[in-house]
């Protein structure tokens, strides 16, 4: 069942157009990743499915009763975030402020919610910690804890292996997995477009001349796709 259908889009970032005439629609349990170089509008796009950018023609339509409060979105980390004072625990409770409608406390099922993400991810001995003082990796997992507090159906994530070691990368591959696996639908932004062709079932590939989306096995067949998995672009888009 298709969950989000893009249709024509066209998304500007600082009056200049990014996104052009874009369309895919994507199925309950997809896990598709959005690879393309350095200003292809890989986080504009996120954005627009988000709705934190206006469109400037075309249409984002959400099926199987999504509504935007139930989507996760994990986003690129920045300084202030990760010198962020606050403990484990109240970082990973601010993901159901859209469940909680902004009301002044969470309620117990809230918390409960809360406390199994944390478990879900093994961060549950951390959950009194100052988030500033752990590490890069341990940091993500309490984010994307935050994430899956929102979480309903789908989630989404911009470059969240950035700045993690290979280890660390590899254990976030195999938790991204898990969750499609257990019915999520996952839409991730990578840089590194080999690892995307080995853990996603779709890809969708921008370009500054021409765009790609389809399965992994047809993006290892296209000429794109070859091209930047074959012909020693080392896998990697910058």
């Amino acid at each position: 069942m298709t969950q989000i259908s893009v249709q024509d889009v066209t998304i500007s970032y600082e009056k200049r157009p990014v996104i052009r005439g874009l369309s895919f629609d994507i199925e309950a349990g997809d896990y598709l990743c959005i690879v393309g170089e350095n200003g292809s509008g890989k986080t504009t796009l996120m954005k627009g499915l988000l709705g934190l950018l206006p469109l400037k023609s075309g249409s984002i339509r959400y099926g199987d009763g999504v509504k935007a409060s139930q989507i996760g979105y994990l986003p690129q980390q920045t300084m202030i975030q990760k010198d962020f004072p606050a403990s484990v625990q109240e970082v990973v409770l601010s993901g159901c402020l859209n469940r909680a409608g902004w009301k002044p406390f969470f309620t117990g099922s809230e918390k409960q919610r809360a406390a199994e993400k944390m478990e879900e991810l093994g961060i549950s001995h951390l959950k009194n910690r100052s988030y500033k003082m752990l590490s890069g990796g341990q940091q993500q997992r309490v984010l994307l804890a935050r994430a899956l507090c929102a979480a309903e159906k789908i989630i989404l994530l911009d470059e969240p292996f950035s700045g993690l070691d290979p280890i660390v990368t590899a254990e976030f591959y195999k938790i991204m997995s898990h969750l499609n696996g257990q019915g999520i639908t996952v839409l991730m932004i990578t840089h590194d477009v080999k690892a995307a062709a080995e853990h996603a079932g779709k890809i969708l590939h921008l370009g500054s001349s021409a765009n790609f989306f389809g399965t992994t096995e047809a993006y290892r067949k296209s000429e794109i796709g070859g091209r930047f998995l074959f012909e020693g672009g080392g896998g990697q888009l910058v």
